[in-house]
């Protein structure tokens, strides 16, 4: 029913996935990954025996540049129509804002990790309400709102599997540790806690995020799973934030904390850079102290 493609992302194995879907109309595909990787996701089709030209329906979870940043030179090489929240949509076909937040964020690294986002054609941006039933490429796949980790985030439903996007959390093949990624500007805790519980009254039968793959534990025990983790890693920062410590003193008492919960977990010491790199403890700190902050605590 799907394939993955590993998009290799700055070099490393099984850290972004773009899933390939085939259908009776041609071929959806749900992420792109960013700029920085968009020839490895070409090379991924061509593999599959797809050609550009069959591409009809992108389908993206929220429009971070790692899992959106490619989505306008895809949909301008192929003509699909790119389907994404509806907060979303605007930054797709106008993305300046989006990638000054990102500059902010990443600074010098932000061309290195990212390439060159350009803007989806407006023509060609379906903007998603909550439960939408989409026909892509002759599939009916539904849209379901979950916000948490962004506002503009959505997962999707098709028989029976659910591609996550970052709502239920990050994992890595054959590790059942899983990790919350809590960037800024938009983590919502509540919000979180309610997505969650939205897709465990859904109980989907596989869940697949985009970092990584399909998730090995059972669907129930991987979002208590993300939920344990989410709780516990803002109790950490709250706590040493409302001590007065800050952001740098966090940070470095955050990132040991993070990776003996992956060790603990059955994870190698290898393993701890892969989840750095694509969930940065500096940014998961930050995220979450920029929630306290705004609640006052």
């Amino acid at each position: 029913m799907y394939a993955i493609i590993d998009l290799n992302f700055q070099g490393q194995p099984a850290i972004i996935a773009s899933y390939v879907l085939r259908g009776p109309r041609g071929v959806a595909l749900i992420e792109t990954g960013p700029a920085s990787s968009y020839s490895a996701l070409k090379a991924g089709l061509a593999d599959l025996g797809i050609e550009l030209a069959q591409i009809t329906d992108i389908l993206l979870t929220h429009i971070h540049l790692d899992h959106a940043g490619a989505a306008g030179w895809l949909a301008r090489e192929t003509g699909a129509t790119v389907h994404v929240h509806a907060v979303g949509a605007p930054h797709l076909a106008d993305p300046g804002k989006l990638l000054a937040s990102a500059r902010r964020i990443y600074g010098d690294a932000m061309d290195r990790l990212w390439g060159e986002t350009v803007a989806v054609p407006a023509g060609q941006v379906h903007a998603l309400a909550d439960g939408e039933v989409i026909d892509a490429a002759g599939l009916r796949i539904t849209a379901v709102d979950t916000p948490g980790h962004a506002w503009h985030h959505m997962a999707y439903l098709l028989d029976g599997r659910c591609f996550t996007g970052d709502v239920a959390g990050v994992h890595f093949p054959a590790l059942p540790h899983v990790r919350v990624p809590t960037p800024p500007p938009e983590i919502d805790l509540p919000a979180w806690r309610g997505s969650l519980a939205r897709l465990r009254a859904l109980r989907p039968d596989q869940l697949l995020p985009t970092h990584f793959g399909p998730a090995e534990l059972d669907t129930l025990s991987h979002l208590q799973a993300v939920g344990e983790q989410l709780e516990a890693a803002a109790r950490f920062v709250q706590v040493r934030w409302q001590a007065g410590e800050g952001e740098e003193t966090i940070i470095a008492a955050y990132k040991p904390w993070v990776a003996q919960a992956a060790l603990a977990d059955g994870a190698r010491a290898e393993d701890i850079d892969h989840y750095e790199l694509i969930v940065p403890s500096e940014m998961c700190v930050q995220g979450l102290m920029r929630y306290w902050q705004k609640q006052g605590g």
